[in-house]
Formats: structure tokens, C-alpha cells, sequence
């Protein structure tokens, strides 16, 4: 099959897979097919809601389905699905509504309250996931032309000033990570995925496109619970899962998975944050399947490099790696300040080129033009990721982040933003807020607070303060209160000496 973007591929399994299944859940079972006639139904809904090519579509659900449902249709009309984090407050979901321009925004019923209160006048109309508002239209759609570089999917990525960035990528670049994951995984229409991941990270987004590109079966999950999870794994005859490692850890925690039988699951990927040896040598145990690592970046449409079953089998030095470079992928280590490359195991940025790399920040030429400081060419330009680390013997090793950004549970956490919240506190004087190592999440949040003179504001009363400004997952776990933070003369926050008392003992890298 050669086709160039994914509803290409939707119309050709539609007609020679007509009656398999694409996805799979405990509430519904959708074939390619009724997959085709409900996106066509869904995009002509959109159409008449006076949506059409350029316009914005966000969606704040838990379905996987649903999700997939909407993106393929808008994909069909020229349209742009925004999936917006279901976790996130009020404000922070009213901003990315109104940044898209979204002129309809379709959400889960137990999120509709808050989708309310952030939308405005501006926003066309609110829609509740299920087929019930566009089941009338016509399930017949002329077909339009797509080229391999129209904007495909708008995903909001947090920036390190604390004004979430919206990601543009291309039909090209999904096509190009759904190709290079397919070989990395040794996908077939024989496989059957296990999506648990939520869809509004690159990660979740891809697996649900997997399969409308190989042709093969997905089983999805509105939540992660381990038991069901365990079991689906167990009786669905699961293939291919992508998990993050504190999910692993969750799993070889329950009792369960010393006791069913995983005979099917041929492999299981991780991505999104560190793994400890422990955590993978239990898993490689309990599971036996091939194991393989993921790292990526929304900008990169998800993937860049890989460490391969054969890689976990090797040298164990390999397992600190985040592996070599997928199919259509380069990288460059470069001094973040004199923008020259180094020589190899010298650390620096992680520059990236792909056909995958993202087209633009929505609305926001400068910060696209930084991204990429010498442009970009046909085969994608070089990309700065943000994220330090050295090559050796080809393999990409990850010591740092250039931006600070906490990594927990597979959430990307970005500190000036949770500091910005902190601030307005009354009694703080200063705070910054840092990562550390964490045994499940792989980093939690700490705040660093310098209280005003007279103050008596506690650990509990910050915390809350802060929960009722910004989603709980980016708010900090714990405080710890001090005389004073490290600063150069200049004011400059050192939070590489901040970090270093709670890292001792640990290897504080990424994945």
C-alpha cells in the first residue's frame, strides 16, 4: 500500500478490511468501515457548524475512540483537532480553546462544567462525545485533497515561561512516525495494541493511529486500572503495548501478574520517563516479551530514537541509553551558547532532523524561528530540542534538561509555570520549584519557598493554594522552606545547586 497520509489509509482498509475491528473497548467494538461512515458523518456535522480547512476542533476526552473519531474526521475536511488535557483547571483549558481558535470544542459529560465555564462567545458550539449529535448526517463524503505538509493535529505542549505552546504537526509527520514505529515494532494487521495512554499527549495520539495505518486491532481503556489492564492483557490476546515506567511499576504490583498467562504479548515499550534496572529487570521477568525504549518529543510528532529488544539483551551500559536513531531521523549534539557542534561524548543540546519535526508554534513565529536557527529544509530542519545529553557509538545518552522541565509519570511539568502560581502567594517571598527522584513517578514536584518575614504559611496551606489555581499533577508534592536560594550575583536562580542535595546518589537523566 502507498498511501501518503492516514485517511488514505482509513479508505483502504475500509474497503479491504471492511469488517475487522480497529478498535475495541468494554462498551464498543468499531470495524474500519463503521469507522470510515462515522468519521464521513462526523466531518459533514463539522461542516455544518461552518468548519472547514484551517479551523480548530478541540476535544477534551477519555475515549479513545472518540478521540481518534474526531481527529480522522477533521484530517477529512481540512480541519485541526486540539486534544486538551481533561486535567487541567479552568483557565488553563479556557486558554487553550481560545489560543486555537476553536470553533467547536467536544468534550466527555463529566468534563462539560468546566468546558463551560472556559468557553466563550467566540467558540461556536459544545458537543458531548457519542455519535448522537452527527448520527443524522450523511455518511458520504467527497474525498479531499491532502498534501504531505497541511497542518494535521494541533497539540499544546507547556513552555518554560509558562505559556503553553501549540504544536502544529503534518500529515507528513504522522505518517512518518506511524511508518518508522510500524518497522522499529514489527507491526502487522495480525497485531493487537493495548492503548491506555490519555490522547492528549503525542504518545496516546500515536498508538490510536497505529492501527489505521497497519490495519491491525486496538484494544482501549478509558483509565489505567492494573487489574483490568492485567487481565485485558491476559484474555484479549494483546500484542504490542507502549506504557510509561511508572505504569510498569503499578502492573508488578499486582498480585495478578504473577498469575496470568502473557503468552500473547509480543512487546512492551516505555517512553516518557526514566525506568530504574529493577523495574525493568521484574518486568523482563514477568512478562517475557521483547522490550524497547521510545524517546520523543511532541515537536518530533512522538518518536526519534529507539533502544531495541536486542539492545536490552546486550551490554547493560546500553540500558542507560535512549537508544540510536529511528528510520528519517538524525541527530547533532550541539553547545547550546556557541551553537557548534561537539565532539562526541561531550555533553551538549540534542539537536533533531526529521520529516517529522513539527511546522510551526501556533502564532508564534519568533519561538519557531529559535526552534529552528537554521531553518528548515526538506528534510525538516534541525530542531532544538531543549534536552542535554552526549552520543557514543551512535547510541543518544540524556543527562539533563537544558529547560528544567520535570518529568513525572510521563507529564512533562515545566517549573516556571508552577512557580509563577506559587508566587502569588502573599506570604512568599521567593520559591522555585524542582524536581526529585521519586521511586514511582520518577520525579515529583518540590517547591524551594523563602517565606516573607512574620509569615506562617505551611506545607498543606501552599499545596492547596496551589491546587486551586493549576491542575494537581503539576502542583508540588512537597515544600521545603529555606533561609535563602541560590542565586549568582546577577540574580540568576542556580537550580542546578538546588537540585543536587536530593539527587545525591541518583542519575538524574530522561527518557
Amino acid at each position: 500500500m502507498k498511501e501518503s497520509n492516514l485517511i488514505e489509509c482509513l479508505e483502504q482498509r475500509a474497503n479491504l478490511q471492511p469488517t475487522a475491528t480497529v478498535f475495541a473497548s468494554d462498551t464498543q467494538s468499531t470495524t474500519f468501515a463503521e469507522l470510515h461512515r462515522r468519521t464521513n458523518q462526523l466531518a459533514n456535522a463539522l461542516v455544518s457548524l461552518d468548519v472547514g480547512p484551517g479551523s480548530r476542533v478541540a476535544i477534551l476526552t477519555k475515549s479513545a475512540g472518540d478521540c481518534a473519531q474526531l481527529v480522522l474526521a477533521a484530517m477529512k475536511i481540512g480541519a485541526v483537532c486540539v486534544p486538551v488535557n481533561w486535567r487541567l483547571g479552568v483557565e488553563e483549558i479556557r486558554f487553550a480553546i481560545k489560543d486555537s481558535g476553536a470553533r467547536v470544542v467536544v468534550t466527555d459529560a463529566e468534563f462539560s462544567d468546566r468546558v463551560a465555564q472556559a468557553s466563550s462567545s467566540d467558540v461556536a458550539r459544545v458537543f458531548l462525545t457519542g455519535g448522537g449529535w452527527f448520527a443524522g448526517f450523511d455518511d458520504r463524503l467527497a474525498p479531499r485533497a491532502i498534501s504531505p505538509d497541511d497542518e494535521a493535529v494541533h497539540i499544546y505542549s507547556s513552555g518554560t515561561t509558562g505559556r503553553p505552546k501549540g504544536v502544529v504537526l503534518t500529515h507528513r509527520g504522522l505518517m512518518s512516525s506511524c511508518q518508522a514505529t510500524a518497522h522499529a515494532w514489527a507491526l502487522d494487521q495480525d497485531c493487537v495494541l493495548g492503548h491506555v495512554l490519555p490522547t492528549f499527549h503525542i504518545a496516546g495520539l500515536l498508538v490510536l493511529l497505529f492501527p489505521v495505518y497497519v490495519g491491525c486491532r486496538c484494544v482501549t481503556f478509558r483509565e489505567f486500572q492494573p487489574d483490568a489492564f492485567l487481565a485485558a492483557l491476559s484474555e484479549e490476546k494483546i500484542t504490542h503495548v507502549l506504557l510509561v515506567p511508572a505504569m510498569i511499576s503499578f502492573l508488578l504490583a499486582r498480585p495478578a501478574c504473577r498469575t496470568l498467562s502473557f503468552k500473547s504479548l509480543r512487546r512492551m515499550a516505555y517512553a516518557g520517563s526514566p525506568i530504574t534496572e529493577p523495574v525493568l529487570q521484574a518486568a523482563m521477568e514477568v512478562f517475557d516479551c521483547d522490550f524497547s525504549q521510545i524517546y520523543g518529543l511532541t515537536e518530533v510528532s512522538g518518536v526519534v530514537t529507539t533502544l531495541t529488544p536486542e539492545d536490552h539483551r546486550g551490554d547493560a551500559h546500553l540500558l542507560r541509553s535512549a537508544g540510536r536513531p529511528m528510520q528519517r531521523a538524525a541527530l547533532r549534539i550541539v553547545d547550546p551558547v556557541a551553537l557548534a557542534d561537539v565532539e562526541e561524548g561531550r555533553v551538549g543540546e540534542v539537536w533533531i532532523r526529521s520529516d517529522r519535526n513539527f511546522k510551526a508554534y501556533w502564532q508564534n513565529p519568533q519561538a519557531t524561528q529559535e526552534a529552528y536557527p537554521e531553518g528548515r529544509d526538506a528534510d525538516g530542519g534541525w530542531f532544538r530540542s531543549g534536552d542535554a545529553g552526549y552520543l557514543k557509538d551512535g547510541y543518544l545518552f540524556l543527562s539533563d534538561r537544558i529547560k528544567d522541565m520535570i518529568v513525572s509519570g510521563g507529564e512533562n511539568i515545566y517549573p516556571a509555570e508552577v512557580e509563577n502560581t506559587l508566587m502569588k502567594h502573599p506570604d512568599v517571598a521567593d520559591g522555585a520549584v524542582i524536581g526529585v527522584p521519586d521511586p514511582v513517578w520518577g520525579e515529583s514536584v518540590k517547591a524551594c519557598v523563602v517565606l516573607r518575614p512574620g509569615a506562617a504559611a505551611n506545607e498543606a496551606e501552599l499545596i492547596a493554594f496551589m491546587r486551586e489555581r493549576i491542575a494537581h499533577f503539576k502542583c508540588p508534592k512537597t515544600v521545603d522552606f529555606v533561609p535563602a536560594l541560590p542565586r549568582t550575583e546577577s540574580g540568576k536562580l542556580l537550580k542546578r545547586d538546588l537540585r543536587a542535595p536530593y539527587w545525591v546518589g541518583h542519575e538524574r537523566s530522561i527518557n
